[in-house]
């Protein structure tokens, strides 16, 4: 089943695009819940939620923790801090059945997130 992330690996849909390379994609979002709001998403097809998860996944989702804190560095917000999410199903806040991660920075974050 295609999804719009599908679609912007595709390049059949338009994104800002912050970074790209053999496995992921990093484009910002475009309803930020911060003034940095970033989606990482893997470019493999077969991870619809972290519930899909198997070892075969285990090198592409550190890569993106990787890039998350790469990109970090870029934006500047690596030194204040910043947030790392990912969220599962619909009751865990998953509005896009393509497993991705947002990276939120350049304000203080609240705790409880919600």
């Amino acid at each position: 089943m295609s999804t719009i992330f599908s679609k912007i690996i595709n390049k059949e849909i338009l994104a800002n695009i912050v970074y790209e390379d053999d496995l992921v994609l990093a484009f910002k979002d475009i309803t930020p819940q911060a003034p940095i709001h970033i989606i990482i998403i893997p470019k493999v097809t077969d991870l619809k939620t972290l519930n899909d998860i198997n070892e075969k996944h285990i090198t592409v989702l550190g890569h993106i923790v990787f890039v998350a804190i790469k990109i970090a560095k870029s934006e500047g917000i690596s030194e204040n801090g910043y947030r790392i999410v990912m969220n599962c199903n619909a009751d865990g806040g998953q509005s896009i059945f393509h497993i991705h991660l947002h990276l939120l920075g350049g304000r203080e974050m609240n705790w409880p997130p919600g």
